[in-house]
């Protein structure tokens, strides 16, 4: 048995799609964020602009965030010294955890290592648990949701995107009598819609469903307090459980889930993803538990994202260039192609100093690939002007189409 062969394979495949990744090497300078340096293809640091970072509010760069995590790290040390119930559990992890419930209005909160884990870990812990349990899920759901729909080990039925009449439908034609979950985002990340989360309550209380809410492009971004969709429209109250993540607009690294006490203490005491995991070290809960409290109270971050947001669409609109259609932060701009959104990226990074990554399958659709911008608060007009002109010169150069100008 050739092993290598085997691997090298299934390298080459990727190599022949267009769609094998590169790991970009940068390092970030510190407060002058989406400045940063990249260590790729040159001698020595070349400066860049960041345009595809999850820290959409820089929250990563804030002063409280920065002094709680220093604090922290003088106070305690570094790691938090193993698992929740084995010398892990820390009152950082405590008093972070009540901050999220009271976040989402809900009675308890639970911490993983990541928003991958907690979704993993959460939807395939609730499937075991509830025998006979159908899970409902949106067609876009993010890989970490399918992963734990997958390892809960029941029946899954995929409704389409945001599409409530086909939801309907299966949710009639299921059996009254089983356990039911509706698992749904709140914002989609590759395309920038937002679910339709009321109406799709109103379809769990019909039909005697739990709802699974995943926030994690959406935490810290929307609500007066930053609790996600579920907090600007209102209606936290109504989804079962809320996901989240201290990695992105937080600025840190984390996830979590929110919901009623008895649901936390199932979740805690069943999952594996939770019980054999060391937790999160409590420089990092410092970090993240300065930054949601500081979001509690400000707005002042994400009017600024958004603003900078409306304005790179506009820009990118008025010189004709394919950006998606998104009532959100997200900034998706069409290729179609691996082959083509790599090499924009490449030209990006090397004549421009742009970094954006190429999104490719299977993060998205084939045929679908694009570049995923996010503009944040530091992100001014000045930069977005050279980012336009420098996609129009590359558009030109690869002889792709523009659009009639906006």
């Amino acid at each position: 048995m050739d092993y290598n062969r085997i691997f090298e394979k299934a390298i080459d495949r990727l190599h022949a799609e267009g769609r094998y990744r590169v790991f970009i090497d940068i390092l970030r300078n510190k407060g002058a964020f989406p400045n940063a340096r990249c260590f790729a293809g040159h001698n020595g640091p070349k400066p860049i602009t960041v345009w595809c970072s999850n820290d959409y509010l820089s929250m990563g760069q804030h002063p409280d965030v920065l002094a709680a995590m220093e604090d922290a790290l003088h106070d305690v040390g570094a790691g938090s010294g193993g698992t929740r119930n084995i010398g892990g559990n820390t009152h950082y992890h405590v008093d972070l955890e009540a901050e999220l419930a009271d976040l989402h209005g809900k009675e308890g909160a639970l911490l993983f290592t990541s928003g991958y884990i907690s979704n993993e870990a959460t939807l395939s812990t609730l499937g075991k648990v509830l025998p006979g349990c159908i899970i409902f899920s949106d067609e876009l759901n993010h890989a970490s949701m399918i992963a734990g729909i997958r390892n809960s080990g029941c029946e899954k039925q995929v409704f389409r995107h945001n599409d409530l009449a086909h939801l309907r439908e299966l949710l009639t034609a299921a059996d009254p009598e089983a356990p039911k979950l509706i698992a749904f985002e709140g914002v989609y990340s590759m395309d920038g819609d937002i679910a339709p989360i009321a109406e799709i309550c109103d379809l769990a209380d019909e039909f005697a469903a739990l709802t699974y809410c995943d926030e994690v492009h959406a935490v810290g971004m929307y609500g007066p307090r930053g609790g996600g969709i579920t907090d600007r429209d209102g209606i936290a109250h109504r989804v079962t459980i809320i996901e989240g993540t201290l990695a992105k607009a937080v600025g840190v690294m984390g996830g979590y889930i929110a919901a009623d006490q008895v649901i936390i203490d199932v979740i805690r005491s069943y999952a594996p993803g939770f019980i054999f995991t060391t937790s999160l070290s409590p420089v990092l809960v410092a970090g993240a538990l300065a930054s949601v409290r500081h979001l509690k109270k400000s707005s002042v971050e994400r009017e600024a994202q958004q603003a900078s947001a409306a304005m790179l669409k506009s820009m990118f609109r008025e010189a004709g260039l394919p950006v998606m259609d998104s009532v959100t932060h997200i900034v998706p701009l069409m290729v179609g192609d691996p082959v083509r959104a790599k090499k924009i990226s490449d030209i990006l990074l090397t004549e421009y100093g742009v970094y954006v990554q190429p999104i490719n399958f299977p993060t998205v659709p084939r045929g679908t690939e694009r570049l995923r911008f996010t503009p944040g608060p530091t992100h001014d007009a000045a930069m977005m002007r050279e980012l336009t002109d420098a996609l129009v010169e590359i558009w030109d150069r690869l002889d792709l189409k523009l659009a009639a100008a906006a």
